[in-house]
């Protein structure tokens, strides 16, 4: 399968702006929120500004990292600083969990004893809210396909539009009905919405930081076709990483028959080219060991096994494709 296919391109200046714009929008609605849930005594649009505030904390976090993220590599980070991007989106689906289990609680509280709520407050702020957070999951939609960043950010932006359908249909039934316990209700209903949303795709980001292989390549495929090359023997010591989020990265042990040895640099290519081809990986490290003189009992994954012969490493290739 090839690796990160299909994903979409924002120009960065553009993206930039997007995301400045939805920092204001939501910084303005979470101010507007607070001061108006406390006016009105509800819990649920306090809760919903408390989404917004995590919001435009999480714009904040991948706005900076969408600027670290584009230095190139130095002699500090030699991969570059793309992974801070993941690091950005852990953190804020972190946050959304934190914020999730606070409601619940805080819900839970205010389903023993309903206070007064001011239901028309409550439903012309929510209207306010459905349209920031409208706007700024639209800002977010075309990005957020090909960054986990800022996928973060649409998940909160969307999670904050239906939270804010919620509390307009909240406070109508207050205004019509005075069902004051409808309002710690909706915001046990919405705590439990952004924890699922937060630990579905929370993953995705600890797997990347946890170097773990990349989720759409098929390691197992991606290893035959390597054994499948006329001199190779066989393939051990694999590391299989995600370095960044679009950028995945091999590094392998090659053993080669004793006709492929003399056909070294050749069959360096056809793996490579295999490798970007089929699997989209453009960087790869691979050490090439004669079969007479491979390690013993190694593991296929990692560095396990005992060492070989003395004398093993008889080549070394570090040069990307």
């Amino acid at each position: 399968m090839q690796h990160d296919r299909g994903h979409a391109h924002v120009d960065p200046k553009s993206g930039d702006r997007r995301v400045s714009v939805a920092i204001w929008a939501n910084g303005i609605l979470t101010i507007a929120q607070i001061v108006g849930g406390i006016l009105a005594g509800s819990l649920a649009l306090i809760a919903d500004a408390l989404h917004n505030f995590s919001d435009m904390a999480s714009l904040v976090i991948a706005f900076a990292a969408r600027k670290i993220a584009r230095r190139p590599a130095d002699e500090r980070m030699t991969f570059g600083y793309g992974r801070i991007e993941i690091v950005a989106a852990l953190v804020n689906y972190t946050t959304l969990i934190i914020v999730g289990f606070y409601l619940i609680y805080e819900g839970g509280m205010r389903m023993i004893d309903p206070p007064e709520v001011a239901g028309w407050t409550v439903v012309i702020l929510g209207g306010v809210a459905l349209a920031v957070d409208t706007l700024t999951a639209l800002l977010t939609y075309s990005m957020q396909k090909g960054s986990v960043n800022i996928r973060a950010l649409f998940l909160h932006n969307l999670s904050d539009a239906l939270a804010s359908v919620a509390v307009i249909v909240g406070g109508a039934l207050i205004i019509l009905y005075d069902m004051r316990w409808v309002d710690p209700t909706i915001t046990i209903g919405i705590a439990l919405y952004i924890l699922y949303l937060a630990f579905t795709e929370i993953g995705g980001p600890i797997r990347t930081l946890m170097l773990g292989s990349p989720p759409d390549i098929d390691s197992e495929g991606l290893i035959d076709a390597m054994r499948s090359v006329e001199g190779v023997r066989d393939v051990h010591h694999v590391h299989l990483w995600q370095m960044q989020e679009h950028e995945a990265a091999l590094d392998c042990h090659v053993v080669l028959t004793a006709e492929g040895w003399r056909r070294i640099e050749a069959i360096k290519v056809e793996i490579k080219e295999s490798l970007r081809d089929q699997f989209g990986l453009v960087h790869s490290s691979l050490e090439f060991e004669h079969t007479d003189h491979v390690h013993e009992n190694a593991a296929l994954y990692g560095h396990g096994g005992s060492a070989g012969k003395e004398g093993d490493l008889v080549h070394r290739d570090t040069e990307g494709a």
